[in-house]
């Protein structure tokens, strides 16, 4: 099925990854349900999509389940169908363990792990039968880990597991699964990140360092390569992790 018969649910839609993400699938042709639970930051992402193609945009918590069934509802109501699901939301929430309180890790650990597998349990059965397809947003975090970053290193780590479980378990419905691991992106949340630094700068050469292609990453490199795993062109590609980052975990880093 060309990408332009298809109907694409991505969370986290507002900005950075998802952003991109949601822009390529439109410009493929696909219909898109937009999810974030950023109202502001979601209604003017979609007043943007609206230009590009057929979207509908849902706001909501994607660790909430009332949030995540309502949402594959209305998408399968308004839009149609549903042939392929981004798990992109994620959050990072920096801290040793020491410090983190059990609230931190639980919403933690619930955008980044429980959203995948709640808008997987809820879709899945919109796409068994026709050559749908899922593609999760992981990390490289998932296979390098950095000092203060544990939950939501155990959060992409976590999701990678997932992704091998469900493509073994869904493979005979017709479902591929898969996962993008990221490494530095130009995002928001680099921003925000880049911002506790008390040399931002200094930071930043020290980031492309380590980067053999001399940069960091745009979102549309993660959303070019979504749109590939959820096309007929990787048809036979299933339980799989595709580290897009420049070859900086291949450098060492």
């Amino acid at each position: 099925m060309p990408p332009n018969d298809r109907v694409a649910i991505v969370t986290g839609a507002a900005k950075g990854i998802g952003e991109a993400i949601a822009t390529r699938f439109l410009e493929a042709g696909s219909a898109v349900a937009a999810f974030d639970i950023d109202s502001a930051a979601l209604k003017a992402a979609v007043e943007r999509f609206r230009q590009k193609g057929r979207v509908i945009a849902i706001e909501g918590d994607v660790a909430r389940e009332e949030d995540v069934s309502a949402a594959v509802r209305r998408t399968a109501d308004e839009l149609g169908r549903i042939d392929v699901l981004v798990n992109n939301a994620g959050i990072e929430v920096p801290g040793r363990l020491p410090d983190y309180s059990s609230a931190d890790w639980d919403r933690q650990i619930g955008v980044n792990l429980k959203g995948a597998f709640l808008f997987a349990k809820h879709v899945i059965p919109h796409l068994a039968g026709h050559g749908g397809a899922i593609v999760n947003i992981s990390s490289v975090h998932a296979f390098v880990s950095y000092p203060g970053n544990a939950a939501y290193d155990a959060s992409k780590a976590g999701m990678l597991a997932l992704t091998r479980t469900l493509a073994l378990d869904h493979g005979a419905d017709g479902i591929r699964v898969n996962a993008i691991c990221p490494g530095y992106i130009d995002t928001p949340m680099m921003d925000e990140w880049l911002a506790t630094l008390e040399d931002p700068d200094a930071a930043m050469r020290q980031v492309l360092a380590v980067h053999p292609l001399g940069r960091i990453g745009k979102p549309r490199d993660i959303a070019d390569a979504v749109l590939f795993l959820a096309s007929e062109s990787a048809a036979f590609i299933s339980g799989a992790f595709l580290v897009v980052d420049g070859a900086m975990t291949t450098s060492g880093h």
